[in-house]
């Protein structure tokens, strides 16, 4: 390739993927914000409208490791227009639907489509660019990414007001199936890299590349991390904050979608930081990942221990909390990259996205099926102190998101005989060094 044209063809690829990532967030989010509105079409109870997105987070974990092979096999290209295609045909199904089984199968091929979205454009940016690119453009991808939510919590829920649900959906329909065409015509794998078809890996070294994968400390350091810092805020912003926002703290509907927007906004300020330090501290990533995490327990218990209603601020703090959940967990991403070679990336990167979503989807499962227990009834019966009781469950996914993740650490130390100093000497050491050679 052209040494000139080349940077500027990659931009507009990477800016491609990002639009294709963002369309995917916005029906992966959609859901979230008409979840009243899908309980009283369906007329189905909170355990009802969980499986929705159970099956579809079920879905598209279990297809994350089938996913980095295809990708090896068939490039980012084929596999995000076919993804793109999946969820625009999935909007259609729900846009048109009355029966619950129907709706089931729309958020199934949602989820099948979404599965071959992001990692197909991370490998997208690993190919296209340089290494040295490759952590700070993957933490923008996942920040842009994000407007879809926004997209989902403001908007669509305007629309959703205004027209409808039919209508709503088959303009979410509409965008998703524009976006397959765009990427078809326009998208492109690396010129100098073989081309994917004519890759041929037998079973016994996929199995091979994956067992290796796994067995990689930094894989399972990546997996628990993910699982440890993402279910929270995709818990909330895909399926269970708004409703417990509407239903449960008496927000107006415009509320809890301005709270949704500035989960997403406040991502987007936190992401390049958390880069930044990743960048600067590559051996104490896990050290923004634990004060995420720490964070986010103490907001929520914030929430849940306040007698009655929470106050405004409160929940804004909540969100500002759950904002940093996402560029947490693609810090995840990270350790699959950095712990394992190359031919083995894709299928490290499947493996690290498991776990966040399994966490995910277990957590949402289980917040429907308590709030139906405690309510005993359909939807508008829930009370506040249902929805307190129900998002009690996230604490054993917290606790066993860390455990796993400082095990894996301890492991991966040992491993590579890495021994580190206490972080805050490290800090005042480097201050120092700085500040000497100023003078």
């Amino acid at each position: 390739m052209d040494a000139q044209r080349t940077p500027r063809r990659a931009w507009l690829i990477l800016a491609l993927g990002i639009l294709v990532y963002a369309v995917s967030v916005f029906h992966r989010a959609s859901l979230g914000v008409a979840g009243v509105e899908a309980q009283h079409r369906f007329g189905i109870t909170a355990a009802m409208l969980s499986l929705f997105s159970v099956l579809q987070l079920a879905v598209y974990a279990g297809m994350q490791v089938p996913v980095g092979v295809m990708l090896d096999r068939f490039g980012s290209r084929r596999l995000i227009v076919a993804g793109a295609g999946l969820m625009g045909l999935g909007q259609l199904v729900l846009a048109i639907t009355h029966s619950v089984a129907a709706a089931v199968i729309g958020r199934v091929l949602v989820g099948a489509g979404d599965a071959m979205t992001f990692i197909s454009v991370l490998r997208l940016i690993a190919l296209w660019f340089a290494p040295r690119r490759v952590p700070l453009l993957t933490q923008s991808t996942g920040i842009l990414g994000q407007v879809g939510q926004i997209v989902a919590a403001y908007p669509l829920v305007a629309l959703l007001q205004g027209v409808g649900w039919t209508t709503s959906f088959l303009s979410a329909a509409l965008i998703g199936l524009g976006v397959a065409a765009l990427a078809g015509l326009a998208l492109r794998d690396p010129p100098h890299h073989p081309a994917a078809s004519r890759v041929r890996v037998s079973g016994a070294q996929v199995l091979s590349r994956l067992a290796l994968a796994w067995r990689e400390p930094g894989t399972r350091l990546g997996l628990w991390t993910h699982f440890a810092t993402q279910f929270s805020g995709t818990v909330f912003a895909l399926l269970w904050g708004y409703p417990f926002l509407v239903e449960g703290e008496r927000r107006t509907p415009g509320e809890a979608a301005l709270l949704l927007t500035l989960l997403v906004l406040v991502s987007m300020v936190i992401g390049p930081v958390l880069g930044h330090l990743a960048a600067r501290w590559p051996y104490r990533r896990s050290i923004p990942v634990l004060t995420i995490l720490s964070a986010t327990v103490i907001a929520w218990t914030a929430v849940l221990a306040w007698p009655g209603r929470a106050p405004l601020w409160l929940l804004v703090l909540l969100v500002v909390v759950l904002a940093s959940n996402g560029p947490g967990s693609l810090m995840a991403f990270d350790y699959a990259r950095t712990e394992n070679e190359a031919e083995r990336i894709g299928s490290a990167t499947g493996i690290v996205n498991v776990g966040g979503f399994v966490a995910s989807l277990l957590t949402i499962a289980l917040i429907g099926t308590v709030l139906s227990l405690s309510s005993g009834g359909g939807p508008g019966s829930y009370t506040l102190s249902d929805f307190k009781l129900a998002f009690c469950v996230q604490y054993a996914f917290w606790a066993i998101g860390v455990t796993g993740l400082l095990l894996s650490r301890r492991r991966l130390r040992a491993v590579r005989g890495v021994r580190l100093d206490p972080f805050p000497s490290a800090v005042v050491r480097a201050w120092r060094r700085r500040w000497a050679e100023a003078r």
